[in-house]
């Protein structure tokens, strides 16, 4: 009688694969830290504004292949220059498309460092919070319950780094569809606007100045901003007051 094969035989994956990817993220985040913060500049788009514009009229669509790529990667790896990189967004291929590039290559990037968190130290720690008592399992319940309205206020509200925001979700079980939609939609508002700053970096450069960045701080920009966080909280209001009416 043939012999059943198993798998037994073979070799079992090295359970420090898994923290690779992580790894990877903070040692290059590290060199980057160091070498590219003088790199990744407003003086460098300045400097060097007119080779990229003729780089961009020449070859569009390897500029946006490009210049996505390296936003990807300014963010999986939470190198130094990222708002930089939205700025160049704008100058290049101005607020529109330019927003769209910026959004799409800054969620890439996020969910990237998103599932190399997951994979290294998410999943272990979700289920250590699963299975533990008391108040730790309480607060992942509740965030799980409002997952959509945190995140979104998460990215609204940006009170943590970015790169904070994109580790926080994946270590406490968020799931992936509802980090990348409200990553997607959370950035889109500020994004807008940084955008259409660098859509009118020639002329800066042309006077000799330096963008407001501050602009984002304007009351006609900070208040939509501000209604907009309100509205993803709602949710989260009116399930507090329930509850405790629920409790009177």
């Amino acid at each position: 009688m043939a012999s059943e094969t198993t798998d037994d035989s073979a070799p079992a994956r090295p359970g420090w694969l898994r923290y690779l990817p992580l790894a990877v993220i903070g040692i290059v985040a590290l060199a980057g830290a160091f070498f590219l913060r003088d790199l990744l500049s407003f003086e460098t788009l300045r400097d060097n504004r007119e080779a990229l514009i003729a780089w961009r009229d020449a070859n569009y669509a390897l500029a946006v292949a490009g210049f996505m790529a390296a936003y990807v990667a300014i963010v999986a790896f939470s190198l130094p220059g990222a708002t930089v990189a939205t700025l160049t967004g704008g100058f290049l291929f101005g607020t529109f498309p330019g927003v769209a590039y910026n959004v799409i290559a800054a969620t890439i990037g996020a969910v990237l460092i998103f599932l190399a968190a997951r994979a290294g130290l998410g999943r272990r720690l979700s289920k250590g919070m699963d299975t533990s008592e008391g108040r730790l399992k309480k607060i992942k319940e509740g965030i799980r319950e409002n997952q959509w309205s945190m995140l979104l206020l998460l990215r609204l509200l940006p009170v943590v780094p970015f790169f904070v925001a994109n580790l926080l979700p994946a270590l406490i079980g968020v799931g992936l569809v509802p980090f990348a939609l409200t990553t997607l939609l959370g950035i889109a508002p500020g994004a807008l606007v940084f955008t259409s700053v660098g859509a009118g970096l020639g002329a800066v450069f042309a006077a000799g100045e330096t963008p407001d960045l501050g602009l984002i701080f304007e009351p006609h920009i900070l208040l939509p901003l501000l209604g907009l966080a309100a509205l993803s909280a709602l949710p989260l209001v009116i399930k507090a007051v329930k509850g405790r009416k629920g409790l009177a």
